[in-house]
């Protein structure tokens, strides 16, 4: 096994409308924000909700996908990475940003019109190829890569 691993997964609502970015090169980038919640009962019996805030970078065919079929209040299923992101501010102080890069996104919830309910969708491999990264059809959705799980191991740790 690998020295380290760096794997989120995150289900919950869109806090708000994606927001696109088109580069020159056609290549889209969508950034969502996903509310996490959790509620538990403290000593007095009362229950507790905390909701935490969760910035989503989708890029290629997952940016076009969040273009097309999401909105504020959706339920997704997200699959990526954790990556910070530093940079100095017009003061000169340095900034830093903590974001979910996503591999993968499958719409949980109400199919929107001529889409699947629970379609998956995922980036490509050779995303870092821009011409790999094609918008997928939503009437054939990509199926994950399910390999890791066919030598009967999963990466639960339970």
């Amino acid at each position: 096994m690998a020295g380290s691993v760096n794997k989120v997964i995150l289900i919950g609502n869109l806090g708000a409308d994606p927001v696109i970015k088109v580069f020159d090169d056609s290549n889209k980038l969508a950034r969502i924000s996903i509310a996490t919640s959790e509620s538990y009962k403290n000593r007095m019996g009362e229950t507790v909700e905390n909701t935490e805030w969760h910035n989503v970078i989708l890029r290629g065919g997952l940016a076009g996908v969040a273009e097309q079929y999401l909105k504020k209040g959706d339920k997704v299923y997200i699959e990526g990475q954790i990556r910070t992101r530093k940079w100095t501010d017009n003061e000169g102080k340095d900034q830093y940003s903590t974001e979910v890069v996503a591999r993968e996104m499958t719409m949980l919830g109400g199919a929107p019109k001529s889409a699947q309910s629970g379609s998956a969708y995922s980036a490509p491999e050779a995303s870092q190829n821009p011409q790999a990264a094609a918008s997928p059809s939503p009437s054939a959705p990509i199926e994950p890569n399910h390999s890791e799980m066919d030598n009967g191991h999963d990466d639960l740790p339970f």
